[in-house]
């Protein structure tokens, strides 16, 4: 995927004509031929920048950043989709606990919440993602190389060529269908590194209701924030 300017990323294909897309994050997602001239592009962008930048407005506006977590009694904490309130205890015998009905954080660990909330997350990313990945991967019928997990707020997941996947532990703050939604995308791109129309159904053919599980991504995404 090609840089153009901060938040602008291209990406070719063998598409015929320029498409512009702006992501719920606010970034501009620009859909080009493979052949199609980088000057060409920038002269398009350019025109219309001022559209572009009134639709990410919007898009800001519509989707506010999350507030931060002030790791009180009865706050609630997003776990696989769901939300369960955080507890405050004395007796607990591990820096949080989850219960399967709430959070239980120990009394001594509150002037450390957010590093020990963050470290919890991302154990479960490991045990829950690299779980899907092993599921999905003989389905679509693909080998993968290194697992690897990251704190990125906007890329999701990624691949490379060399069979790596990389994916974001906030995923465990989505519903199931998103985290297996992810997997089978990245997994997907080790047969077809593009998003081309065979590239979809593949998607499609593990999964074929990923349109909707993807708009709920896009509708919710500023809410898996931590």
């Amino acid at each position: 995927m090609e840089v153009l300017f901060d938040d602008y990323r291209i990406v070719r294909s063998c598409r015929r004509s320029l498409g512009l897309e702006i992501t719920p994050e606010a970034c501009v997602i620009i859909r080009a031929p493979q052949r199609l001239s980088l000057r060409f592009i920038q002269d398009t962008i350019s025109r219309k920048r001022a559209w572009i930048e009134k639709k990410r407005q919007m898009i800001r506006q519509q989707y506010p950043p999350a507030v931060e977590k002030q790791f009180v009694q009865g706050e609630r904490f997003l776990y696989l989709g769901r939300e369960y309130p955080l507890m405050i205890g004395n007796d607990a015998t591990m820096p949080v606990i989850f219960d399967g009905t709430s959070f239980v954080l120990s009394d001594t660990c509150v002037h450390r919440a957010k590093n020990v909330f963050m470290d919890w997350y991302i154990q479960q990313a490991r045990n829950v993602i690299f779980e899907r990945v092993h599921f999905y991967a003989p389905i679509i019928g693909v080998r993968h190389n290194r697992i690897r997990l990251t704190g990125a707020r906007k890329r999701w997941g990624s691949c490379n060529a060399k069979g790596n996947l990389t994916f974001s532990w906030r995923l465990v703050l989505a519903p199931m269908s998103v985290v297996d939604y992810l997997v089978v995308h990245e997994l997907s791109h080790l047969k077809e590194l593009n998003h081309s129309r065979r590239f979809w159904e593949k998607v499609s053919n593990v999964l074929p209701n990923y349109r909707e599980i993807r708009s709920w991504l896009r509708k919710h995404h500023h809410r898996l924030s931590f």
